[in-house]
């Protein structure tokens, strides 16, 4: 069974997909579970967990900022508010869900977070591939990391776009959602993937900046308003 454990809806800042369309693409693309994991919330997952069929288990997610970079928490039932690593992660557990790295090592990005020798006690899983990653040493150094620390390693497309979904994945037999979380805990589950189209970056990158451009601009001309 195959899983793609890093996807994002529209309700992430830089994300355009519908839940709908997302459920819709990983069958179409052969995957047999998917996690949504939405910057700073659950709402896609949830919204996407609607959507969930014999053919398709939907695994509700979120992907968080903390001081020291992003971690995901999938299985999750609630938002997690907190923005600390350590108290993201004590939400995470507190909901009987699992605290993954994602994307540890690449230093392209704003926001990795480089696991030490200390946080190996905290962290669950590391994400050894990743789609969206521009160069393979850095999934590779992630694999090393987790094999070297004794860690479940899992993938995930970590997918903007509907051409992302299901670019990386996890092996597990499994086809329930309790059981393939007692799987990833045990380490049995294997996973595969390719390096996204680097065009998606570009484009992702755009959004984010419109994105931004949208949030600020509004703010300064609220603030404009207030002044006249």
């Amino acid at each position: 069974m195959k899983y793609d454990l890093h996807i994002h809806s529209k309700y992430s800042a830089d994300g355009v997909l519908e839940p709908e369309k997302i459920v819709k693409i990983a069958m179409r693309v052969g995957l047999d579970g998917i996690a949504v994991t939405d910057h700073e919330t659950i709402k896609g997952g949830v919204k996407a967990k609607k959507y969930e069929n014999d053919d398709l288990i939907v695994i509700v997610g979120s992907e968080i900022e903390t001081e020291r970079g992003e971690i995901i928490g999938l299985f999750l039932e609630e938002e997690v508010k907190s923005r600390s690593l350590q108290e993201v992660i004590d939400e995470i557990k507190d909901q009987n869900g699992i605290a993954v790295v994602p994307h540890p090592f690449d230093r392209l990005r704003r926001l990795t977070f480089h696991p030490t020798e200390e946080d190996v006690k905290f962290i669950d899983c590391i994400e050894g591939f990743n789609s969206r990653c521009v160069f393979q040493r850095y999934n590779k150094r992630a694999i090393e990391y987790g094999i070297e620390h004794g860690l479940a390693i899992t993938a995930g497309s970590d997918a903007h776009f509907g051409g992302q979904i299901g670019d990386a994945f996890i092996l597990a037999e499994s086809s329930d959602e309790e059981d393939l979380m007692r799987r990833i805990m045990k380490k049995e589950i294997s996973f595969n993937g390719r390096l996204s189209n680097p065009l998606y970056l570009v484009i992702g990158k755009v959004l984010t900046q419109v994105q931004s451009f949208r949030v600020h601009g509004s703010r300064l001309d609220n603030r404009s308003r207030l002044n006249e």
